[in-house]
């Protein structure tokens, strides 16, 4: 097995040592995906607890349907079933939601750090204790493998963890006055009602990543999980429910794609929110800026990547290809921080292909449920025809295809490698957020941070090399918000995780993670003149 793979890929195929690949061997067969055993999508879901498969929203601190009665489907993308159905909430019931978080707030934030840290703790402990069921709601509902929505779980609860030690470090300062009689102090407060919206590729760990730093610190929210993963997002509530958070401090709204707008506006224009967390594509998040706008509301936005993964000519062969594995194909490739764009030097260049097509070509598509899987179905239809859209642009530009290319069935896509990528091409420009690697060749180490620097995005680029002088020059020089060197994993609750340029605001995780959800207030007090 190749250094660096992460535990999604424990069950990869086997190092291919120095085999070189050729275009000419045959694709891996059969050409259809393996499904999950015997035991089958609804038995799976009748398997589940009927206390973590919510299918009402999560308003108040009750469980409600929608006052039309109105439903939406959520649905397996492995097979295209139906999993459940939850309520389309509008701007009726976010606006009640947003009421009671309000209502919330005063004793919320003004209870104990070490108590609001106590609840924090107990469902970070909860949520490890149903890992198990957890994790299986979110393969039925996201496809990703049954492996990597394990640590997807664990990363979850990280947050609440890592948040609920942070509760009781939200302290303030004493600066040295300029006046014998005045005290200058500033302390860190609640920033207030606040609103979360998260997307489907992570659906349990980007709810905690925006909850429990809000939660943490004092702040009430109102949280709408994307419209084809809302089942983690209400199993999480229910958790949170169980561990003691008072009603309203926490309430999800669901809502079908056609109710994001009324949702979201909503959200964006009650004077009650007074921040805004939003993670999805940059388009999106430019209109729920301008919407903030005008009620000058604090925003952060975690929106569209395209990161760079720089293989130098001195880089270790193995540990490249295993970080470039794990970062291209990891939930199928939809990720914002996934290699968008692999640039090899040429001295490496030929030898890099070679071995990293044979151990893509090796990989195992199938329902997330089945053994040894590595790569699972895209989210829906939509995202395996951008994906073929951007495989047929390419090749149309002069791309070669090295191994792939094609769909399997229903919404899987083969592991495909394209070399001779050029900048015109769209893989090249937009994230392509599926299992495909774009390859490109360049020859000098300024060259390679002039392409991964020509993007208006900045969110997280990788380069791998040995040289210990260029690691600290090209991390510099890289115009990007995380830098990962000789490594394709970097998401952790310890770091702080953003993005610069037009791929966000602000930060999420680490004790930097707090300062998005305060706001520091100045005193000044006066009369304290010396006796005598």
């Amino acid at each position: 097995m190749l250094p660096g793979r992460s535990d999604a890929f424990l069950t990869a195929a086997p190092d291919h040592g120095g085999e070189l690949y050729s275009p000419a061997l045959p694709e891996p067969e059969p050409a259809t995906v393996a499904r999950g055993g015997p035991r089958g999508i609804v038995p799976r879901v009748a398997m589940l607890a009927p206390d973590l498969l919510r299918t009402q929203a999560f308003v108040g601190g009750r469980w409600v349907d929608a006052e039309s009665g109105e439903t939406f489907a959520v649905l397996n993308p492995a097979t295209g079933d139906e999993i459940a159905r939850v309520p389309r909430l509008g701007a009726s019931e976010t606006r009640t939601a947003v009421a009671s978080a309000a209502e919330a707030l005063p004793a919320w934030r003004t209870r104990p750090a070490k108590e609001r840290a106590r609840v924090l703790a107990r469902l970070a402990s909860l949520m490890a204790d149903r890992s198990d069921d957890l994790a299986t709601l979110l393969v039925l509902e996201q496809g990703k493998p049954l492996a990597e929505a394990r640590t997807e779980i664990s990363y979850a609860l990280s947050f609440c963890e890592w948040f609920a030690e942070e509760a009781k470090r939200v302290d303030g300062t004493i600066i040295p006055s300029p006046s014998a009689d005045r005290r200058i102090l500033v302390t860190r407060e609640p920033i207030g009602v606040t609103a979360g919206i998260t997307p489907w590729n992570f659906p349990s760990a980007m709810v905690t990543r925006k909850s429990a730093p809000a939660l943490a610190v004092g702040c009430t929210m109102v949280l709408k999980p994307a419209e084809q993963t809302p089942l983690s997002a209400l199993a999480v509530a229910a958790l949170a429910e169980e561990a003691g958070l008072p009603p309203g401090v926490l309430s999800i709204v669901t809502g079908a794609a056609e109710d994001a707008p009324l949702i979201g506006a909503e959200l964006t224009s009650d004077p009650l929110v007074r921040k805004l967390s939003f993670t999805g594509s940059t388009a999106v998040g430019k209109l729920l800026m301008r919407q903030c706008a005008d009620q000058v509301k604090k925003v952060s936005l975690e929106l569209g990547g395209n990161a760079p993964f720089i293989v130098f000519d001195d880089a270790d062969l193995d540990i490249a290809v295993g970080a470039a594995l794990v970062c291209k194909f990891r939930n199928s490739g939809q990720t914002c921080v996934s290699a968008n764009r692999l640039l090899v030097q040429s001295g490496i260049y030929d030898a890099f292909v070679a071995r990293f097509a044979a151990e893509v070509s090796a990989l195992r598509v199938a329902d997330g449920f089945a053994d040894d899987v590595q790569v699972g179905p895209l989210i829906d239809e939509p995202a395996v025809g951008k994906v073929e859209e951007h495989v047929a642009d390419a090749l149309e530009r002069g791309a070669e295809m090295v191994t792939g290319g094609t769909r399997i069935e229903g919404q899987f896509y083969r592991p495909s490698v394209l070399t001779g990528v050029g900048p015109e091409m769209r893989m090249s420009r937009e994230e392509t957020f599926g299992p495909v690697a774009a390859i490109a060749r360049f020859d000098t180490e300024e060259e390679a941070i002039a392409i991964a620097n020509a993007t208006p995005y900045g969110l997280a680029a990788y380069y791998m090399t040995g040289d210990l002088a260029r690691a600290w020059r090209v991390g510099a020089a890289l115009e990007y918000g995380i830098v990962g060197v000789n490594t394709g994993l970097i998401s952790t609750e310890v770091a702080p995780f953003g993005g610069v340029k037009e791929s966000g605001i602000g930060r999420e995780g680490s004790s930097y993670g707090v300062d998005d959800w305060v706001e520091l207030k100045y005193w000044a007090v006066g009369g304290l003149a010396p006796a005598g």
